[in-house]
């Protein structure tokens, strides 16, 4: 599995995610700045609401932007097993019920399930409850991790 190709397609996904976001802020700004949503009373929020959320849907498209430069500098490294999983790993696991899965250790702001041939690749960062637990492990090493009340286990299979 290519790392370089997961990486191109978190990118374009990414990109896609920006556009939508911005039209959204577009969208906003139009029905906040419209001549009919002008307040008639102190009830009369609607041009206030699309304001807070043309503000909102901006800082959500900046943190896109954010996430496509760390993409973008990203440069996924051949795994090195003195390190153990690093940043731009690509790990299978298997949890408790023998079913695995494919995961691609990135940095932030890219938090997706990808396709790579026939095979099922979620992204995840190294902020994650998961991608923190990874970080330092081999191959044939257990990972618990607790999320919430909920206590799960793994063991890593493959690392690329």
């Amino acid at each position: 599995m290519d790392k370089f190709f997961l990486q191109q397609q978190v990118l374009e996904r990414l990109a896609e995610d920006l556009l939508q976001a911005e039209q959204a802020v577009r969208a906003a700004h139009e029905t906040a700045t419209h001549e009919e949503n002008i307040a008639e009373n102190k009830y009369d929020t609607l041009g206030l609401e699309a304001a807070y959320l043309a503000t909102g849907q901006a800082r959500c498209a900046e943190a896109i932007r954010q996430a496509m430069a760390h993409w973008r500098q990203f440069r996924p490294r051949p795994y090195d097993a003195s390190k153990g999983i690093q940043l731009g790993a690509l790990v299978c696991l298997v949890d408790s019920d023998d079913k695995q899965q494919q995961l691609f250790l990135g940095p932030g702001g890219g938090s997706m399930k990808l396709v790579s041939g026939a095979q099922l690749v979620q992204v995840i960062s190294s902020e994650a409850p998961l991608g923190r637990a990874l970080l330092g492990k081999c191959e044939g090493d257990e990972v618990p991790i607790q999320v919430a009340s909920i206590r799960q286990q793994f063991e890593v299979l493959r690392v690329h």
